[in-house]
């Protein structure tokens, strides 16, 4: 078979051996809601399935978990349980929506290889392995410090506060964020805590106190320099969406502060005090900015502001990466250097969490201890990243900083083989639900994904959630059933590329099976597939890996649209009575139907599959892109007398939801 392949006029993308997939983690305080599946786990799982396909099953890892550990689940399950509506204790908590979000990514044909939980075996004690060498090999190459940067204390109650007991308002300039907690704030912009505006203890519900609390950060405004060449090496890769550049550059900026000009009498007292800094011409014509060559220089400079009553806003900067905190409830850190009683904090550990779901699933099918690395530390395989765009600062400057580091002194951005390779960040906009931001600690709250499923099917919200181009823009999302502007007549947006399969490809298919049943007791005719359809099909499949490569999804999605509808065009165009020209037809047809199948089957799993059965082929081979231009008859038995599976009357292979049918 191998030898009749065509000739490609055009270097084919290169794929990677092995590669693992990871998507964002979800909390493990809460359900799954739409924007964790359409947003991001759909196009994690698509690709998942495409690289088993095209590389090999085997040779694919597709892993995540539950986020565990952390001041949000801490903060969520003391108020439910004063409320009476959790019992048990924190780990039952997370155990149950642990379960609950497992089973809803099933529900929507989402299939990692291991969705695990960070707190929870088997992955339990291997992610405390990985926090633990992680941790000891930056120390051991010199980019860890000890600082003593203030925390939030409610005297009121005696205790210090985590992250999401302290609220306030984000001091980055320009941040719309409504929810800025002690040191970040919901947008994932990252802060000093004695920068916070306006902080309100949840506890209490007054202004908690400063206190100074020592912990280990990772020097990550140490690394701008190679973070530039990094910037600058995955700049000219086709599958880096341009605005990733963009928005974690502006991490590399100098320490900054914005002061507005009603403060300028205040600033002017306290000007000539602050450690040494240059005034940014600006056409801004509300603030002024002035600009630190040290953020050591910026902190000191915020306090003084703050102790002068002067209000200020800071710009983005790389900031030392705090990696523990004093949160009972959390992966133990080791004790380094007399720094006893430890945790981690919550968003270092999930940066390396895949790592620590990759060990254990690897263990659960017998391998050794060491085979994660042929996964995450080899030139021959990818690590594919999905993530939202609120996460870059983490799963960019701070991630990728770390990996560089564990190669010790002087580290390169081309890591030698053995070594934590970078992956590949292919970062998601935000999925906006009727045009506005949702999420579930927000005032527009998102439905959730199981409820979605009463009215869409699985693959119809797949179908959907892969067109709305996420790659490039924000982007709502628009059910007609929870719009109350939507018109009874016009058409629900979110079948529109369901329809595809629901309406025009089932179409085609029960046309072709009918028409071999009643011509042919439905025994496929041999023959030679025309040029014209090989040449088509040939097109349809390189444009479609290309978009696969470069994770353009609603291009993949537009590949699928053209082609699908052709087939059904070429019936309509070719189909006469006479025996010689419809046995030519239903050999075309059956090869494009084939060649469809194949393409969809990343996206719709379910019903691609339900397809092949009926085809009656060699399964294992049918989906495998080894064979991906062998005509119809390569995954059959008996060329010349393979029978296909009866179609009764009203049978689909992509169904529709109950709820629309009239």
């Amino acid at each position: 078979m191998g030898e009749e392949r065509p000739k490609f006029e055009y270097k084919r993308p290169e794929f990677p051996k092995r590669a693992v997939v990871t998507s964002g983690m979800p909390y493990g305080d809460k359900e799954l809601h739409f924007g964790h599946i359409g947003g991001l786990w759909v196009h994690a799982d698509t690709f998942a399935r495409f690289l088993r396909d095209r590389i090999g099953k085997d040779n694919v890892i597709f892993v995540s978990g539950t986020d565990c550990y952390g001041s949000p689940i801490v903060e969520k399950y003391r108020k439910l349980s004063e409320r009476g509506l959790v019992t048990g204790s924190i780990e039952d908590f997370v155990r149950k929506n642990h379960e609950h979000q497992k089973e809803t990514f099933r529900l929507y044909e989402i299939q990692p290889n291991l969705f695990a939980a960070s707190a929870l075996e088997p992955a339990k004690e291997i992610h405390q392995q990985t926090s633990k060498w992680i941790i000891e090999r930056l120390h051991e190459v010199g980019d860890l410090s000890q600082m003593s940067t203030l925390q939030f204390y409610d005297p009121k109650f005696k205790t210090l506060l985590n992250g999401r007991q302290v609220i306030g308002k984000c001091p980055i300039e320009g941040c719309p964020s409504e929810k800025a907690y002690a040191d970040e704030c919901d947008l994932g912009h990252q802060y000093m805590p004695a920068e916070l505006l306006n902080p309100i203890s949840t506890l209490s519900g007054e202004k908690p106190e400063l206190t100074k609390i020592t912990n280990w950060y990772f020097n990550l405004q140490d690394n701008i320099d190679i973070l530039n060449e990094w910037t600058k090496s995955i700049e000219k890769e086709k599958y880096t969406r341009p605005y990733v550049i963009k928005e974690i550059r502006e991490f590399f900026k100098k320490p900054e502060i914005y002061i507005k000009k009603d403060q300028l009498d205040k600033f002017e007292e306290v000007r000539y005090l602050l450690p040494t800094f240059t005034e940014k011409e600006d056409n801004n014509k509300t603030s002024i900015t002035i600009v630190f060559d040290k953020l050591q220089d910026r902190e000191i400079a915020c306090e003084m502001l703050t102790n002068a009553g002067v209000r200020y806003r800071t710009g983005k900067t790389l900031v030392p990466f705090r990696l523990t905190g004093n949160l009972e409830w959390g992966v133990p850190a080791p004790v380094i250097d007399g720094l006893k009683g430890q945790t981690f904090w919550v968003w270092p550990e999930s940066l390396w969490a895949p790592i620590s779901f990759t060990k254990t699933y690897l263990k659960s099918i017998g391998k050794d201890d060491e085979e994660w690395k042929k996964y995450w530390c080899s030139k021959d395989a990818g690590v594919y990243q999905f993530l939202g765009e609120d996460n870059m600062y983490f799963y960019g400057p701070a991630e990728v900083a770390m990996w560089l580091n564990t190669q010790g002194k002087d580290p390169t951005i081309t890591p030698k083989d053995g070594q934590l390779q970078l992956p590949h960040l292919v970062v998601n906009k935000h999925i906006l639900f009727l045009n506005k931001k949702a999420s579930s600690s927000g005032s527009v709250k998102p439905p959730m994904a199981r409820e979605l499923l009463n009215y869409y099917t699985p693959e119809q919200l797949r179908m959907h959630f892969l067109g709305m181009g996420l790659g490039n823009n924000n982007v709502s999302f628009m059910p007609k059933i929870y719009n109350p502007e939507a018109k009874p007549e016009e058409v629900d947006p979110v079948l529109k590329e369901g329809n595809l399969l629901t309406n025009v490809f089932n179409r085609v298919l029960r046309t072709v099976f009918y028409t071999t049943q009643n011509h042919y007791q439905g025994i496929v005719p041999y023959g030679q597939v025309s040029e014209d359809v090989i040449k088509d099909a040939k097109k349809a499949i390189l444009d479609y890996e290309k978009f696969m490569y470069e994770n353009k999804f609603h291009q993949v999605m537009n590949v699928l649209d053209v082609y699908i509808r052709n087939i059904n065009k070429y019936w309509v165009k070719h189909f006469k009575e006479d025996d010689e020209t419809l046995k030519q037809l239903i050999v075309d047809t059956l090869y494009m139907i084939r060649v469809a199948t194949v393409l969809l089957h990343p996206v719709a799993p379910v019903g691609s599959e339900l397809v092949a059965s009926y085809l009656q082929v060699d399964q294992s081979k049918f989906f495998d892109w080894q064979y991906i231009f062998d005509d119809f008859y390569a995954f059959v038995e008996d060329k010349e007398h393979h029978q296909l599976k009866t179609l009764y009357e009203k049978e689909d292979f992509f169904k529709k939801h109950p709820s629309q049918f009239e």
